[in-house]
């Protein structure tokens, strides 16, 4: 990945809610680039992540 496609990618990470997040997390294909641990987006969406709090048994619940 680019500079420009890094920052790109944690303005998208910066805007999405705790539920969309949770999703991501459960629900993201194999090799998705944001948990890709060769990237610097998996640290800088685990951050935010921790941030927000998370999963909640709410969000786990309403996720499946």
């Amino acid at each position: 990945m680019t500079e420009q496609e890094i920052a790109r990618a944690k303005t998208h990470i910066d805007a999405m809610s705790r539920y969309e997040m949770a999703s991501l997390w459960r629900f993201a294909p194999p090799g998705h680039p944001y948990f890709d641990r060769t990237l610097p987006l998996a640290e800088y969406f685990e951050e935010r992540f921790n941030k927000l709090g998370r999963f909640s048994p709410e969000i786990s619940k309403a996720l499946g």
